[in-house]
């Protein structure tokens, strides 16, 4: 039998004891993240007796690996100090075990140059090597380049587990001082089970994000649920802090191509990977994949250099102004201010960019997640202006740009159901509503999510229809005012001129059962206008309808009249209508013609210059 060769890097290497001997007290430790975590010099130091390792620092950006416990961390011979306030450090922080460095991420680099976080030793994980004797960082470039240019005592711990990863990866094996074998497994990441509420949050969020945006993965449910929603999308980017499973199986689908990015395109680009062994397997040596530092990940001049770049982010809580309280459990990865900051910014910036808040309605324990006001805490992301749309199993609340009367009304509308009528009314006595704002309760469980439809006309003219809602009504005033005297005499059969508040909110507060109205809009998530508004009204004792619908003039022209008279018929169709009605005026030829061409067949009555028009919905046009 044939021995197998022992790599030659093995012979080099030497034991944790070793590494020990040269630990002195009072000593900053670099220690990598995540699955980066070295856990075979981590658990050593830990562990050891015996040794001189007194008052130690432990420097790691984000720590939720197993290695350094919070017991530990107790027996105050190390101080591990951070920059990222979950898993292990969210709990040691308030124990006062741990020191917090609040600092976006993307100037973490220049702390270290400039001195701010010394550094004596550095413990890297890396592959073994290759020909050329060139190792690769793995799944956490992190700052390992940073750190390793900055310690006088370089350790590089061999994993034979992780994969070769591409991109800012490569170190020399001779760069390091010291070499250990891994003698346990990568820490990997369990993927979380998605309950229907997530797989609804990640519908609606899949609803506003358009083909040939630039997205933002992290850990959690609602991206485990929301890969599976966008596998339909196309030309997808991913410039992103972290890697993981559902991003893996959001790539296979096809719908990340990267072709649209603004930097590294072709390539999705992450600092991190977080996940099964199944997906350190599919990064090894995949071209598809650029990992790079932090200081190009979350720069947020870098970010903004892709168009539609959209930041996702789950939070725990947010109250009617849109101030959001976010996650402060072990189990939340990378949602701190620090880390967040970054990549908001880099929505910003981008063409087209926009950030979504995403949250179920209520917690686990049936209480709202949606409040009217929320108390000041270390967890409070108090930036309002930087949040666009928030995003609920209850539906999408657009915000950007509206007052805070306007986005108290859009964040009632996704709350639950039940919480709407406390929060109507909290909004009313802090002023945040108008006193008179009426609120139809039952409305809250009949809302028809359902219709909503997207459909492109000529010219490539994007149109997206839903139900109306009662947060609808400035858009709807401000289409009633870019109308002209002829359309409003064409659509109200009298020469109004004015449409106020008590009008049109009573317009646009309907139930949904007996009226049934649509609007259209156009524009970029977050930014959408309603250039469209149609409705069907029951008759109150015989299965009819009436409709009637009108179509900014700008956009007259496209068939977006055609299509919502289509749509209207099918709605009233399955609502048991048999007969539409409709009153035309008799010198409006374009709506006239819009029925006339329709599937079904229509008489007509003149009657005092107008005609009245009766649809029957049981029969089709020849």
């Amino acid at each position: 039998m044939f021995k197998k060769k022992i790599p030659s890097w093995k012979k080099d290497t030497v034991t944790t004891d070793a590494v020990l001997k040269k630990i002195k007290p009072g000593m900053h430790i670099f220690i990598g993240t995540g699955t980066a975590e070295p856990r075979t010099l981590v658990n050593a130091i830990m562990t050891a007796e015996g040794y001189h390792l007194d008052d130690l620092t432990l420097i790691q950006l984000l720590s939720f690996g197993d290695a350094i416990s919070f017991k530990a961390l107790e027996s105050k011979r190390y101080r591990l100090r951070t920059f990222f306030s979950g898993w292990v450090s969210a709990e040691a922080i308030t124990a006062g075990q741990v020191d917090m460095i609040p600092s976006r991420f993307s100037a973490i680099p220049a702390l270290m140059q400039e001195g701010q976080v010394p550094i004596d030793v550095a413990f890297v994980q890396i592959t073994p090597p290759n020909e050329a004797g060139f190792c690769s960082l793995g799944v956490g470039v992190d700052v390992a380049r940073r750190a390793m240019a900055h310690a006088d005592l370089i350790v590089g711990e061999v994993n034979e587990a992780i994969p070769f990863t591409l991109g800012d990866t490569f170190v020399n094996i001779n760069d390091f001082h010291m070499l250990v074998e891994a003698k346990v497994p990568p820490f990997y990441f369990p993927r979380y089970p998605v309950e229907p509420v997530f797989e609804r949050i990640a519908e609606n969020i899949a609803s506003v994000i358009e083909d040939g945006s630039c997205l933002a993965f992290t850990f959690g449910p609602i991206f485990e649920a929301l890969a599976k929603c966008l596998s339909r999308k196309r030309d997808l980017g991913i410039h992103t802090p972290f890697f993981t499973d559902a991003l893996m199986e959001l790539v296979k689908s096809g719908a990340v191509t990267n072709r649209q990015k603004g930097m590294f395109r072709g390539r999705s680009l992450t600092a991190y990977a977080l996940g099964s062994k199944e997906l350190m397997q599919w990064l090894d040596k995949n071209p598809m994949v650029e990992f790079q530092s932090i200081d190009k990940v979350f720069n947020p001049m870098e970010i903004g250099r892709n168009r539609r770049f959209v930041m996702i982010l789950p939070v725990r809580r947010v109250d009617l102004s849109g101030r959001v309280a976010l996650h402060n459990s072990s189990a939340n990865v990378s949602a701190g201010p620090g880390q967040i900051a970054d990549f908001l910014n880099g929505a910003e910036i981008s063409p087209g960019g926009y950030t979504i808040v995403a949250l179920p309605s209520r917690n686990r324990e049936g209480t709202p997640n949606i409040r009217l006001f929320l108390d000041d805490s270390p967890d409070l992301l108090s930036l309002p202006e930087s949040v666009d749309l928030v995003v609920t199993e209850q539906g999408v609340a657009h915000l950007r740009g509206r007052t805070l009367r306007e986005r108290a009304q859009a964040l009632i509308e996704i709350a639950h159901p039940e919480d709407r009528p406390g929060l109507v009314d909290g909004g009313k006595m802090e002023k945040l509503l108008y006193p008179d704002q009426i609120f139809l309760a039952d409305s809250a469980h009949f809302y028809p999510a359902e219709i909503a439809i997207q459909h492109r006309f000529k010219n490539d003219l994007h149109v997206y229809f839903r139900a109306i809602k009662p947060s609808d009504e400035d858009q709807m005033r401000r289409l009633f005012y870019r109308f002209s005297d002829k359309a409003i005499y064409y659509r109200y059969f009298s020469p109004i001129k004015t449409m106020p508040h008590t009008k049109m909110q009573a317009y646009v507060n309907i139930n949904y059962q007996d009226i049934l109205s649509v609007v259209g809009q156009v524009g970029e998530p977050g930014q959408r206008t309603i250039i469209a508004e149609a409705r069907i009204a029951k008759y109150p004792n015989k299965p009819y309808m009436d409709v009637a619908f009108v179509v900014d003039e700008e956009y007259q022209g496209h068939g977006i009249a055609t299509f919502l008279y289509q749509m209207l018929a099918r709605l009233a169709k399955e609502r048991g209508a048999v007969t539409m009605t409709a009153d035309v005026l008799s010198s409006n030829r374009t709506m006239l013609k819009v029925f006339e061409k329709g599937l079904f067949p229509v008489t007509a009555k003149l009657e005092g210059g107008a005609y009245a028009l009766s649809i029957d919905l049981t029969r089709t046009n020849p």
